[in-house]
């Protein structure tokens, strides 16, 4: 077991206890990498992030139930971050097939959607589709790696062999763009 592992057991041990402080400290150090991959499988940075909220509060009031003996208390987060993930995907997969169904049900006539929920969640894609082709490859790159892979600076710049210097002045300048086109579409 390495230093890292030996940390995180006793930070859940404390977070079983309802220490805020180790659950803040287990948060910062397993989030990152729990959000890539939600984002990996859901496709969808807000819909990620909600499931990440709902893991770390599972995390919270379920910590008693964490057997050391079973995984690390990363692979445990993990793992729960897949299931959750992997059931939001099926119930979004089945809606959408509901949805299907009752359209070719009406004779192939489009039904028009309730709310602009949808409308929205479409538009605001396509606006940050929009400004992510705006980035240089390596700019886009690199801001991939950080919040949808969930690595640091350093495991980019090692990922990459490029300088850490670097890889910090192609994300500040391309989330700078990002924002950019992004508050010129509000």
């Amino acid at each position: 077991m390495d230093e890292r592992e030996t940390e995180d057991r006793e930070l859940m041990s404390r977070v079983a206890a309802r220490d805020g402080t180790a659950f803040a400290r287990l948060f910062d150090q397993h989030a990152p990498v729990a959000l890539g991959l939600l984002s990996r499988i859901l496709a969808e940075r807000g819909e990620a992030e909600e499931v990440l909220q709902e893991v770390f509060l599972q995390v919270w009031m379920q910590a008693d139930r964490y057997d050391a003996g079973r995984s690390s208390p990363r692979g445990w987060i993990l793992m729960l971050a897949r299931s959750r993930a992997l059931d939001r995907r099926r119930r979004r997969e089945s809606s959408r097939r509901r949805e299907e169904m009752v359209s070719e049900e009406s004779g192939g006539e489009e039904i028009p959607p309730v709310g602009t929920e949808r409308l929205e969640r479409v538009e605001r894609r396509r606006q940050v589709d929009s400004a992510l082709g705006q980035l240089t490859p390596d700019q886009r790159r690199c801001i991939e790696l950080a919040f949808f892979e969930g690595l640091t600076h350093t495991q980019i710049a090692e990922r990459l062999a490029a300088p850490l210097g670097t890889v910090k002045s192609r994300i500040l300048l391309g989330m700078n763009k990002l924002r950019q086109a992004l508050s010129a579409c509000a």
